[in-house]
């Protein structure tokens, strides 16, 4: 369901990641969009993420925040890496593909280990973004960013798995890159414009 045209001055963005936060706050500088924390209202959930792909589990996390935040608008996402010859994964695993509890670097490595010896390194970032309106209305959008996967853990910058996502374009890893350089790039970038433009309608 498409949003109805309103100005919305502040999201709530579903998440306790500061990463994530982070990230957004940059992606929405300029825009007149403020981004805020549901522990900025005292809320404080655990959302059990049962849905098999991302645009599932999106939902799941802003309606779950939404209904106990009904005043605000709400932001939730649901992202991962998919590499091509893992079969899609660690996919709507990746924030736990190395077991509990959730460990950036143990998943990297994870990942590294079963790449070992693989030659077809191709993988994407994909995200998806769930906005959830006081007044019930819902949107939802996809970001993709292409790249393949390095042989080691290479720069302490970002979080999740941008430490082993190569860009050949930036002769990097995401985890070398500055906030800029990745904003420009990433997979949330490419679904924040999709949703600005999307409200903007």
């Amino acid at each position: 369901m498409q949003v109805a045209p309103m100005k919305i001055a502040s999201l709530v963005l579903a998440t306790s990641n500061k990463g994530k936060l982070r990230d957004f706050r940059l992606l929405l500088e300029g825009s007149g969009v403020g981004v805020e924390l549901p522990e900025d209202y005292g809320v404080s959930l655990d959302v059990e993420e049962t849905g098999s792909t991302f645009i599932e589990n999106a939902l799941i996390k802003a309606r779950a925040f939404a209904a106990a935040l009904p005043d605000r608008a709400v932001l939730a996402d649901d992202s991962g890496l998919v590499v091509d010859a893992l079969g899609g994964e660690p996919g709507v695993r990746s924030a736990r593909y190395a077991g509990e509890p959730c460990d950036d670097h143990a998943n990297n490595l994870k990942v590294l280990e079963r790449m070992n010896g693989v030659s077809d390194r191709r993988a994407a970032f994909v995200v998806v973004l769930a906005l959830v309106l006081p007044d019930g209305s819902e949107t939802v959008v996809e970001g993709r960013c292409e790249g393949t996967i390095a042989y080691e853990e290479r720069g302490a910058n970002g979080f999740g798995y941008d430490a082993i996502f190569f860009r050949e374009d930036l002769g990097c890893t995401f985890g070398e890159a500055s906030p800029a350089e990745k904003n420009a790039r990433s997979h949330r970038a490419a679904a924040v414009r999709e949703l600005l433009a999307r409200l903007r309608d």
